[in-house]
């Protein structure tokens, strides 16, 4: 266990708690067109911004531990700074590191799952998102790997992509397929069989998360190891057809198996053969690692289970150690600011919907499963309605908002964070006119929130995780914007590379700080901003907070 905070003789805590309100996908955007933030009618917002200290931190790039500047932030890297107080070397450069270095090569887990195939002579399978979308995956790590094994004498390789349209442009899924078809054939001109075997849109198949759709990874787990679905003899062919019977766009298309003669699928997985995840992010990882490791599997009925050697690209859970097998070491988040409230016996409150809900928990606490303290750790999950974002924009922000205030009234709780999923699920979607919505939505239970926080006498600070709501239109390089083969703005549905905004409402200040925040931090900043609110001075080597103590 830490040890306890001390107490910051700058700062006389207030009578009420410190709220985290964290805004999923809201950030400062670039461009007036496609700027779902700035359009939408937030009148609470307006006046938070106008009237208390605000600051902008960065929410992309090294600020939340990716390799570079022109990396977005993400959710799962996002909390990890938030909760952490600094910035850790993330999955996306921990990957592209031992991939650079070849120490995922030297590996004794990719020499097993290698050695595996060429004693059993039996198939190497890759499945992953297939995009450089750089937040779940990047198809420059399945490169590198289908290299390696070519060049170690791999003889058969199986890919099954899961479609993108998320992180990148919303229907580019032939800008990766037909390239890397290409590669495929020129590595078969050697006499090697390399092939794309199944695939499907992210958000149809396999790639659930907090079990909030066990259905998805049933469709996946169909197409990908028992080869059942709809054939086609390419991908291209079957992503061109579906688009025309759905009209849906990548991350949404049905599952496809291909299949030479319109009966045998190519890539069904067999005993003996080696499976890895190339995901390196862990919330949409879990659930698949599940469906191939465990005994006994409760959620649904897997029929035939091959007995493969599974591997993901990074462990995605130390508490429950899945996958057993991972090619890369994640980061060792340590001294998390839960922990440190829970070592200093402070009561906490984290609350959102099943699609962020481990965001406020899992990531926020460094990656960790389990509470610190099971008696001043409380955390309560809302169940997300399945529908598609865009048919409900509010999503559960009314009932996230009446369990915040519950907790603020009943006086128990010195610390409460919450995730509002809106700006970030809907944002996904592409559609202006939900994000609207969403955006109006959460502006009533922001005041509502604040007008708790008001008679609590407490501390509201709100910020974000990264953009996404902000930049829901494509622009060129120049700045203009882009127009789809309609005539309309093309739509994006990945982050954005924005700042995000930090508010801090304090009603019953004593004037102790200055009403100009600090500038040029990070999102990593709000764990010591929080802390110093409690009461508490920030831990040795947390990065600093907005506050300007005078």
């Amino acid at each position: 266990m830490l040890e306890a905070l001390k107490k910051n003789p700058k700062f006389t805590p207030r009578r009420g708690p410190v709220v985290l309100c964290i805004l999923d996908g809201v950030g400062f955007g670039k461009y007036a067109d496609g700027d779902a933030v700035l359009a939408a009618h937030t009148p609470e917002l307006d006046k938070l911004m106008k009237e208390c200290p605000m600051t902008r931190l960065k929410a992309h790039g090294t600020a939340v531990g990716m390799p570079s500047d022109d990396d977005m932030g993400n959710s799962e890297v996002g909390h990890n700074a938030i909760g952490c107080g600094r910035v850790f070397s993330q999955g996306a450069k921990l990957v592209e590191e031992a991939v650079e270095t070849g120490k995922l090569f030297e590996g004794e887990v990719w020499k097993k799952l290698v050695a595996n195939v060429k004693e059993h002579n039996s198939t190497l399978h890759f499945l992953g998102l297939f995009s450089d979308g750089n937040v779940h995956s990047n198809i420059s790590h399945l490169k590198a790997m289908v290299l390696e094994a070519k060049k170690e004498g791999v003889r058969r390789v199986r890919i099954h992509a899961l479609l993108d349209g998320r992180d990148v442009p919303e229907t580019s899924a032939l800008d990766y397929v037909d390239p890397f078809e290409a590669f495929l054939a020129d590595i078969n001109k050697e006499g090697f069989d390399y092939r794309i075997a199944s695939g499907g849109g992210r958000m149809v198949v396999t790639m659930d998360r907090y079990n909030a759709n066990w259905d998805m990874v049933r469709k996946g787990w169909e197409v990908h190891v028992h080869g059942n679905g709809d054939l086609y003899k390419t991908a291209h062919e079957a992503i061109e057809d579906l688009r025309k019977k759905t009209g849906a766009i990548d991350q949404d298309l049905p599952p496809f198996v291909i299949s030479d003669d319109g009966k045998t699928p190519v890539g069904a997985m067999k005993d003996h053969d080696s499976v890895i995840y190339f995901n390196f992010r862990g919330d949409r990882s879990l659930e698949i690692t599940k469906a191939f490791e465990a005994d006994k599997l409760d959620e649904f009925d897997r029929g035939f289970r091959p007995d493969v050697m599974y591997a993901g690209m990074m462990e995605y859970d130390g508490d429950l150690h899945a996958p057993k097998l991972y090619l890369v070491n994640p980061p060792e988040i340590d001294r998390t600011m839960d922990e440190y409230l829970c070592a200093t016996g402070v009561n906490q409150f984290a609350v959102s919907e099943t699609q962020k809900y481990g965001h406020v928990t899992y990531f926020f606490n460094g990656n960790r499963s389990d509470k610190f303290d099971d008696k001043l750790d409380n955390y309560m999950e809302i169940r997300s309605d399945v529908v598609p974002f865009e048919q409900r924009p509010w999503m559960k922000s009314a009932e996230i908002t009446d369990a915040v205030i519950e907790a603020i009234e009943s006086g128990k709780f010195r610390m409460i964070r919450l995730n509002f999923p809106n700006g970030d699920m809907v944002g996904h979607t592409g559609s202006m006119d939900a994000v609207l919505v969403a955006m109006g939505a959460l502006d009533l239970c922001v005041a509502r929130i604040a007008e708790a926080v008001r008679k609590a006498g407490g501390v509201l600070v709100i910020s974000a995780d990264h953009g996404n709501a902000d930049d829901m239109y494509e622009h060129d390089k120049k700045g203009n914007l882009k127009l789809d083969k309609n005539g309309a703005p093309a739509r994006k549905t990945s982050h954005s590379l924005n700042p995000v905004p930090c508010i801090v409402y304090d009603p019953e200040s004593k004037g102790e700080y200055s009403d100009e925040l600090k500038t040029g931090l990070g999102i990593s900043s709000l764990a010591a901003t929080c802390i110093e609110l409690l009461g508490y001075e920030a831990p040795e080597g947390y990065d600093p907070s907005v506050l300007n103590f005078k």
